[in-house]
């Protein structure tokens, strides 16, 4: 694995999650990120696929903490959730059983009309909410629609996701997720 490429996506996840910049992530700060990508999408927590983002979500962090052997009630500083996700998700068997989950429930999340496809729109409602400047969504958009047909499936964002967190080559295009790295 490119520890480099691997640290920068990971740091960048943790600026996502990080709202406050405050240099410590909590459990109640990836919550805060399903919530703002329910509310941006007028999805209700006790919804099915609200109930299942909430519960991923969750997943993902009772995993982190396993990771570090700490209560679920601890912050985790950027180093420390290096550490965990790589332990974690990306050597680690838990990509599929945990981290999958919620990703398939953030990409349904999107597809809010159930055809399968993901517009430009619904993109930047979801990338919306992780903070991604607005001028970064149109070329990350641009970047994982591959095909140029103007939508993602739901299948190459749930994959983009999977790139991003585990792959080490440097040209793959889930790296443009977030936008350029």
């Amino acid at each position: 694995m490119a520890i480099d490429l691997l640290n920068h996506k990971l740091d960048r996840a943790f600026d996502h999650i990080d709202a406050g910049g405050n240099g410590v992530v909590e459990r109640e700060d990836l919550l805060g990120l399903g919530a703002r990508i329910l509310v941006g999408f007028g999805e209700s927590p006790t919804s099915v696929t609200g109930a299942s983002l909430v519960d991923g979500f969750d997943g993902i962090w009772c995993t982190l903490a396993e990771a570090l052997e700490r209560d679920v009630d601890s912050g985790i500083t950027r180093q420390e959730f290096r550490t965990a996700m790589t332990a974690a998700f990306v050597t680690g068997d838990r990509y599929e059983p945990v981290f999958h989950p919620a990703v398939v429930a953030m990409a349904e999340l999107c597809d809010d009309d159930r055809d399968g496809e993901i517009g430009p729109k619904e993109f930047r409602t979801m990338l919306s909410a992780f903070g991604v400047a607005y001028d970064d969504v149109d070329e990350a958009f641009d970047r994982l629609d591959v095909a140029g047909r103007g939508v993602l499936t739901v299948a190459q964002l749930v994959a983009a996701f999977s790139d991003y967190y585990r792959s080490d080559d440097p040209n793959a295009a889930g790296n443009w997720l977030f936008g350029p790295l």
